[in-house]
Formats: structure tokens, C-alpha cells, sequence
């Protein structure tokens, strides 16, 4: 709630750390009502000073407005902030690994997977494309090999699972097209595979999923897949629009302009959160511990 004041005669102005006996009245003087931590922002160069033009420094009380231009901007942080936080200076080498989930190697999956990699490569992190094709992949049988004697491992080991399972990886795009309003059975038996034997692998790490269709289905293939995601205590990526592309060849797909403008967001969206998970460890903020406890039957 918007205040008129920050001082009230004797005591000391909790913005502007100014004492009066009339009070300060920085708000009085500010357009709106902001907090405090915003204007530590502000004067450590981390937000623009035109947003709040009328912003005093704690230095200053309102009293003696600070004059600033509009065209007086701090767009950089200071350099000590991104030394303290970079170490180096510079953000370490990341990746992102895309999974084609369809046995069309060139097809309108690729094309829209193809798009989000062109942004994440010019936003400085890597891509790796895999294509399932049309190699048979085997279904899990519930065996738990891979939480006993597998370690982490699918018990069978003659298809791409356990090869993916292994991949290094800073985030994940799993890409599909839609059958029947759900995607590809190929991919949802290695996505099946993978998180069961392989959870520990994708926990904290962002992931996306994309769908391509000639018409419907996209919205329920795409809640399908997110559902891995959201087991695994992944941040899920998202974008201007729902991660879809609609043709049913890549030409047709070219020729949806917001499709393939969703996707580019969502390369944007994936380098940015990468970025700041990085930039978040090299500050010291630790991913966080889960809860596992508890697990609950309903049936009784």
C-alpha cells in the first residue's frame, strides 16, 4: 500500500536513513511506491534510473530531489558485482541436449527443435540434436534393475536409453509429434526409461518440451511430457505461446510465423534460466533439498 511518508517527526527516515523534525517525505516525492530493495538496486547500477526518474539515493534526502535525466541510464551492473558473481568474469560453457522424438529425421520436429538450438547457440550455450529415428526402442518392464545392481542404469542395453542417460547436460528439450493427441509411443518409452532409472541425472535442471501437428492434439501431448519435468523437480521452460508448431511437412511449418517465433522465445527463455542457475552457484545458492519422506498409498 502506497505511504505518504517515511518519517514522522524525531525519527529517522527508514528510506533515505535522513532524521528530521518534519519528516523527509522521500515518498511524497516519488511518483510511486517502491521498495526499499528496488532503490539498493538502483544506485548499485542493477536497474535502470529511468524507471523511477524521481528515485533518491540513500546518500540523499528528499528534500534535495536527485535530477536525472531520461537519458541517463545504468545499463551494466558494476563490474565488482559481476567479478564477485562470475569469478572470472565469464559464465562457464553449457549445453542443452534436444531429443527428436520422431522417426522422421528431417522432419517438422527437427525443424522446429532445429530453431530453438539456432537461438541457444547464439545465446553462447551449446546444442546436441539427437534423432530417435526408426530404431526399435524397448518398453520398461518394471524389473528395478536400474535402482539395485543397475546403479542408475536401464537393464536393457541394446537401444539409445542408457547412451542418454549418461549424456552431460545443463538442460533438456524433448521434442515430438502429436499421434492421437499424445506423443510419440517411441519417445515416451525412452522418456519412461530414462527418468526412472535416471532421475537423479535431470533434478534441477531446465527442461521444455515442443510438439509439432498438422491441426490438434498439441495442448494434451504437450502436458504429457511436462509431466516428466515436473517429477523430477525440473524448472520447466516456457514461452510466449504453448510450445507448439503446426504442418504436417517443413515447409508447412515454415510457414507458421508464430510457431517458429514461440520456439525462438523459447531458446531465449532456456539460455536466460541457464544463465542464472549459473550465476546463482558461483554465488553460493545451493540447489535445494527435497523432501522424500513421506509416500502415501491411497488404497489402503
Amino acid at each position: 500500500m502506497p505511504r505518504s511518508t517515511n518519517a514522522t517527526a524525531g525519527n529517522t527516515c527508514a528510506w533515505c536513513g535522513a532524521t528530521t523534525g518534519n519528516g523527509c517525505g522521500c515518498i511524497k516525492k516519488t511518483p510511486r511506491a517502491i521498495d526499499l530493495r528496488l532503490k539498493d538496486l538502483v544506485e548499485d547500477g542493477l536497474v535502470s534510473k529511468t524507471i523511477y526518474p524521481e528515485l533518491p539515493l540513500r546518500s540523499e534526502c528528499a528534500i534535495t530531489p536527485l535530477q536525472i535525466t531520461a537519458s541517463e541510464t545504468v545499463a551494466k551492473p558494476k563490474t565488482s558485482v559481476l567479478k564477485n558473481a562470475r569469478g572470472s568474469g565469464k559464465i562457464a560453457a553449457m549445453k542443452v541436449l534436444l531429443i527428436n522424438g520422431s522417426t522422421k529425421l528431417n522432419g517438422c520436429v527437427f525443424s522446429a527443435l532445429s530453431e530453438v538450438a539456432s537461438v541457444l547457440e547464439k545465446e553462447g550455450v551449446g546444442t546436441e540434436i539427437v534423432q530417435l529415428g526408426a530404431h526399435p526402442v524397448r518398453d520398461c518392464t518394471g524389473c528395478k534393475f536400474c535402482a539395485g545392481k543397475g546403479d542408475g542404469r536401464c537393464a536393457f542395453d541394446d537401444d539409445v536409453v542408457n547412451a542418454l542417460i549418461g549424456k552431460a547436460a545443463d538442460g533438456f528439450v524433448f521434442g515430438s509429434p502429436v499421434f492421437y493427441a499424445h506423443p510419440s509411443g517411441q519417445l515416451l518409452a525412452v522418456l519412461d526409461r530414462m527418468f526412472y532409472a535416471g532421475k537423479r541425472h535431470f533434478a534441477y535442471k531446465p527442461g521444455a518440451a515442443v510438439v509439432t501437428a498438422r491441426r490438434a492434439g498439441t495442448t494434451a501431448s504437450l502436458d504429457v511430457l511436462n509431466k516428466y519435468f515436473t517429477d523430477a523437480c525440473m524448472p520447466v521452460v516456457s514461452s510466449t505461446y504453448w510450445n507448439m508448431a503446426h504442418g504436417n511437412l517443413p515447409e508447412q511449418l515454415a510457414q507458421d510465423e508464430e510457431g517458429l517465433q514461440t520456439m525462438r522465445n523459447l531458446g531465449r527463455n532456456m539460455a536466460w534460466l541457464l544463465k542464472c542457475i549459473e550465476l546463482g552457484k558461483k554465488c553460493g545458492v545451493p540447489a535445494p533439498t527435497p523432501e522424500t519422506a513421506a509416500w502415501t498409498s491411497f488404497v489402503r
